[in-house]
């Protein structure tokens, strides 16, 4: 298969031109640009929003004017990763897609489908002149990814319509009908530098290679974090050895990722440099093992480097201390059976960046109970703060809670089992999706959410998975043309 055989074409070519398009979270000032102007010259109602949202309005086909209005919304924003060894520029160059078998995805970069392809159907629905619809509004969100800012910013009465079908799902086949609400926690260390004491031979330890992925979706997983387990090593290290001294500690880039590759430099006693070396090689071997079904492609390393002033002994020692004690993964698993068994709370450490006098720590904590949210993030913060860090909580979003006696999603139900002759399956999501904010200002929205399988979002290996592509494209139009008219 090669790209002008990829269907449906309409849908394809429009998440090409998109990945042409520099748009890192917080800077879609082109994406924006870019929908203003395609709207503007397809003589369409187009307006942004003073927070950078877009609208597209397009009238219904002729027939039906008399059918409710529906809100189809996605997100414009996508996740900048890539291969530590890979050149690219995120706010210049555009993402590099290729077919490996019934996959879509990138050279050496996240792929851009969450949320592209979701604007993609939105536009070429938009550009379209023999789909049936009644009055649509397309709505494409800035900076979903970092903060739901763009939803955060919306005013109520943006949007108008009666229903809102959010593109922004991973799994072909599931409606999703509820999500987490979530917060993140920076925790921030100071400290001093000091001159490295004599007799100690600086080390680097390096580890890469995680499959990492989003720090919702994919908690339940069982995917290994690169800062637990190198805080796991020192940790382990610090309580056999005197005198071992922390010089950096980096690893994560993202909040909503979890962390697939980071490094620490350490200075040991020189009697002890072999010994740290063989532990390093036995603990690489036993976290293999833990992690083989998951993790199969971890490449450690550890070799001498150059000497470097130390952080202050006592801090970095309640670093290592409260990495290792701080709680990650899953926290609670839901309690309603019509979730089926979904994870209620978790958090993941997602970050670790140590800068010119601080080590900052950053944990995103989700939860589909706003009450057990309060308490994960409280756990983690307390964590940190017996550490004697500063802790700061952000805002954070709602979670979105199921609506009993949807009609949309009887709709959208009886259109899968129309085209596919089977039931799909209908649950919540412990990531969070932008319907929660919307269920704040629109309280009479009735969403769902749906789209075609993506696998590794946030992280380089991102895939999108061809021929569900077109099957939500049937089902989304179906769905349209199923709309009912106004009371």
């Amino acid at each position: 298969m090669n790209k002008s055989e990829l269907k449906p074409a309409a849908v394809f070519e429009q998440f090409a031109k998109i990945n042409q398009i520099p748009r890192p979270s917080k800077r879609e000032e082109k994406m924006i640009e870019y929908l203003k102007s395609w709207g503007e010259s397809h003589g369409l109602d187009t307006q942004v929003d003073e927070t950078g949202n877009v609208i597209i309005r397009k009238a219904a086909t002729p027939g039906m004017e008399n059918r409710k209005t529906v809100v189809l919304q996605s997100h414009m924003d996508m996740v900048c990763d890539k291969l530590v060894d890979y050149e690219i520029n995120f706010d210049t160059d555009p993402i590099k897609t290729y077919i490996d078998g019934e996959w879509l995805t990138a050279e050496g970069t996240t792929l851009g489908a969450d949320d592209g392809i979701g604007c993609a159907m939105e536009l070429a629905i938009l550009e379209s002149n023999d789909i049936e619809h009644g009055p649509i509004e397309c709505v494409f969100t800035r900076d979903e990814e970092t903060g739901l800012t763009g939803a955060m910013g919306m005013k109520a009465g943006f949007m108008t319509g009666d229903y809102l079908i959010n593109l922004d799902s991973e799994d072909e086949g599931e409606i999703f009908v509820s999500c987490a609400g979530g917060r993140t926690t920076t925790a921030t260390f100071t400290f001093q530098h000091e001159a490295a004491p004599a007799g100690l031979f600086f080390m680097k330890g390096q580890l890469k290679g995680l499959v990492g992925g989003h720090s919702g979706d994919d908690i339940n997983k069982q995917r290994a974090n690169a800062i637990k387990l190198l805080a796991r090593f020192l940790f382990a290290e610090m309580q056999k050895y005197e005198g071992i001294r922390l010089a950096q500690f980096n690893s994560g880039k993202m909040h909503n990722a979890i962390p697939r590759d980071g490094m620490f430099v350490i200075a040991v006693p020189n009697e002890l440099k072999e010994n740290v070396k063989a532990d390093w090689n036995i603990f690489a071997s036993q976290v293999e093992e833990e992690f083989c079904v998951t993790d199969t492609q971890m490449v450690w390393t550890m070799e001498s480097t150059d000497a470097e002033p130390v952080i202050e002994a006592a801090v970095a020692r309640n670093f290592i201390f409260a990495l290792q004690a701080v709680d990650n993964g899953i926290y609670a698993i839901c309690q309603d059976p019509e979730l089926n068994g979904m994870v209620e709370t978790s958090s993941n450490v997602a970050s670790v960046q140590t800068q010119e006098h601080e080590i900052v720590i950053v944990a995103s904590q989700r939860s589909n109970v706003m009450s057990n949210l309060d308490n994960m993030c409280n756990t983690v913060a307390a964590c940190f703060q017996l550490a004697g860090a500063k802790t700061k909580h952000s805002d954070g979003y709602p979670a979105w809670k199921m609506r009993s006696h949807s009609v949309l999603q009887k709709i959208v139900k009886d259109a899968y089992v129309q085209l596919f002759g089977k039931e799909p399956i209908v649950r919540g999501i412990h990531a969070g999706l932008e319907c929660g904010l919307f269920s704040e200002r629109y309280p009479n929205l009735d969403m769902v959410s749906f789209g075609p399988t993506l696998r590794f979002v946030h992280t380089p290996e991102e895939r999108l998975h061809i021929p569900t592509v077109q099957m939500v494209w049937d089902h989304l139009l179906l769905t349209l043309k199923s709309i009912p008219a106004k009371d």
